[in-house]
Formats: C-alpha cells, sequence, structure tokens
C-alpha cells in the first residue's frame, strides 16, 4: 500500500469543479461527453446545499490539492415508519475514489464521516444503493442488504 498525504475535510463551494469530476467517473463520462445538461443541474444542486449542515454533507479526501475521493449523505424526510420512526433518512451517494488511490482506506473514510453525520442530524438510517465494486465496503461499516427491490421510473 502507498502512503500519501491525504487531507480528509468537508467541500466548499470552490470545489464544484472537481466534483463533477469525479461524479462523471461515476457515470463513466468524460468532459467531453456531450450531455452537459446534468451537470448544469448538479452544479446548481451543489452550490445550494454546500453551505446546508443540516441537509447535506460533502466529506473529500484531499491529496496535494486534489480531490481523490468523495461521498454525498443528503437528508430525507419521510412519513415515520416501523424502520424509520422519526421519517428521517440519509441517502449515500456517489461515493467515489480516483482509480489510482483506490484501496488506501478513502472511500471508507467518507462513507464513515456521512454515517456519523447522519446520527449528529438524528436520522433513523443511512440508506444506499450498493455497485457490485462497492458492497464490500459497505458491509465492512455495518450495511446490510435488504429484501425490499430497487425500482425506478424515469420521467
Amino acid at each position: 500500500m502507498t502512503m500519501d498525504s491525504s487531507h480528509q475535510r468537508t467541500a466548499t463551494a470552490d470545489d464544484a469543479t472537481q466534483l463533477l469530476r469525479l461524479w462523471a467517473m461515476l457515470f463513466e463520462q468524460d468532459d467531453s461527453s456531450g450531455d452537459r445538461q446534468w451537470r448544469i443541474h448538479a452544479t446548481e444542486w451543489f452550490d445550494r446545499l454546500v453551505d446546508a449542515a443540516s441537509s447535506a454533507r460533502f466529506p473529500v479526501i484531499e491529496v496535494n490539492g486534489v480531490i481523490v475521493a468523495t461521498a454525498i449523505g443528503t437528508l430525507e424526510i419521510g412519513v415515520p415508519n416501523p424502520h424509520s420512526p422519526k421519517g428521517r433518512s440519509v441517502r449515500l451517494a456517489n461515493v467515489i475514489t480516483m482509480p489510482q488511490y483506490r484501496g488506501r482506506g478513502h472511500g471508507t473514510r467518507v462513507v464513515l464521516d456521512v454515517i456519523d453525520w447522519a446520527g449528529a442530524i438524528k436520522a433513523d438510517r443511512v440508506d444506499l444503493s450498493a455497485t457490485p465494486e462497492g458492497q464490500r465496503l459497505y458491509e465492512r461499516v455495518g450495511f446490510i442488504n435488504t429484501s425490499a427491490p430497487r425500482m425506478k421510473l424515469v420521467l
């Protein structure tokens, strides 16, 4: 394992460009991709939430001024139910580490940051959709598979 001088912090508005580049990697898009509409919406969304500490969390790992890993936690308010007595859940999303920095614990660090934040804001649970590559990380920190199928309707 190669050591690096990594620094964990919370993203700021100045990080939007670097974060969008990482988020694009999740969807296997590069800066030459023709569909830029999502980037416009993502930038506007990030600008609205970056300083909303009670609604969203954006931990990043930085190495030599470059963000190499990140995750997003967003508070979702729903109907209280037996699985979420207060109706407060956090959605964990966009967990990514640049390929050359994987295997160093950066993903685990940003995931644990979001979990800690979820506890601090009194959420009932943290939900996510795991890729096969990420499933082991999530299981190691305590996530379990559920029997509820994940479905979507694209509008």
